[in-house]
């Protein structure tokens, strides 16, 4: 099938792309390569995901909150199905940066949304997160659960990109699946994600900031958990949902920070800080209805810091010694 992946230079969006070749789709990628972090790290993503695939997939820089632009690229491509990663995500940006985020969050979706259902796509699988679930004392999370009190602007912007996706459903019948990320980790990670700098400063021997003086729990979940999840639902062309997508584990942050420092070799040195604002203590999720439809993470914790901490040194050699 002919796939639309918006961000899909990004961490999970390229991830998702080579999956995707690797059983005969065709992804159709759109990434503005912006620089809210390094865009290096986007052009080698594709460079090395995409690098042994050409013909087989389509790649257009642009913006989602170009309305011409993306009518041009549905217009051409004909996608069948849409995957919509591409966001401004971090909670702590979204504080500084309020309007930006409800720019490309809500009204990037509502083009995306728009030109999905003018275009006859069949399903419509945009990226949610955790973060709606504010500071929720219910555990684990459920999509059940209220979510009317986000804790920050990046939770309210995805807060509202469900309602969207919802109307989009129930007016003319797009099917659509907003996906519940809770907190995604691994090779190709992004770097501004506190999971991705613990491995960067433990194994460069720089401190690292813990919050909360490391009193937070989270389900930690390796990107090809992620990828799979995410290619169920895409297939499962649900009418109108959202979902879970988390590890089967209640790991406490010091335990992802001892397990880096033990693939690392190296003690970290930490600053403990107090509580951020937008931040939760806790993000647990009940993945009861993805697991109803075949899917279930595999990957635990140990293992998948193994590989993130390996293709770090590889990827930022010779920078990175390699006896550290």
């Amino acid at each position: 099938m002919r796939i639309l992946i918006t961000g899909g230079a990004g961490f999970i969006g390229s991830a998702v792309a080579k999956a995707l070749m690797d059983r005969g789709d065709f992804p159709i990628l759109i990434d503005n390569f912006n620089d809210y972090y390094d865009p290096k790290l986007k052009r080698d993503r594709i460079g090395v995901f995409l690098g042994d695939y050409a013909g087989k997939f389509s790649l257009y820089e642009g913006d989602i909150r170009d309305r011409t632009f993306l009518g041009d690229v549905f217009g051409s491509e004909k996608p069948e199905k849409v995957i919509h990663l591409a966001a401004m995500a971090g909670v702590r940006y979204s504080l500084e940066r309020p309007e930006l985020y409800a720019d490309v969050n809500m009204m990037g979706t509502l083009n995306m949304l728009e030109c999905a259902r003018n275009s006859g796509v069949l399903n419509f699988v945009y990226a949610s997160s955790s973060s709606v679930y504010g500071e929720n004392e219910k555990v684990p999370f459920s999509e059940s659960d209220p979510v009317d009190h986000p804790v920050s602007v990046y939770a309210a912007t995805k807060k509202s990109t469900e309602l969207l996706a919802n109307v989009y459903s129930h007016v003319w019948g797009l099917h659509t699946t907003g996906l519940r990320f809770f907190t995604v980790y691994g090779p190709w990670g992004r770097p501004d994600m506190g999971v991705f700098k613990f491995v960067a400063n433990i194994v460069e021997g720089r401190p690292i900031d813990v919050y909360n003086g490391g009193e937070m729990r989270r389900n930690f979940t390796y990107i090809d958990d992620i990828v799979s999840g995410t290619l169920v639902t895409l297939d499962a062309d649900l009418p109108c949902d959202v979902m879970n997508i988390g590890g089967d584990r209640d790991e406490a942050l010091m335990d992802y920070i001892a397990a880096v420092e033990r693939h690392a070799g190296r003690k970290a040195e930490t600053n403990m800080l107090p509580m951020q604002r937008g931040d939760v203590t806790r993000t647990v999720a009940d993945i009861s209805k993805l697991r109803a439809l075949g899917w279930a993470p595999s990957t635990r914790i140990d293992d998948g810091i193994a590989r993130f901490v390996e293709w770090y040194r590889s990827y930022y050699s010779p920078r990175v010694s390699g006896d550290v």
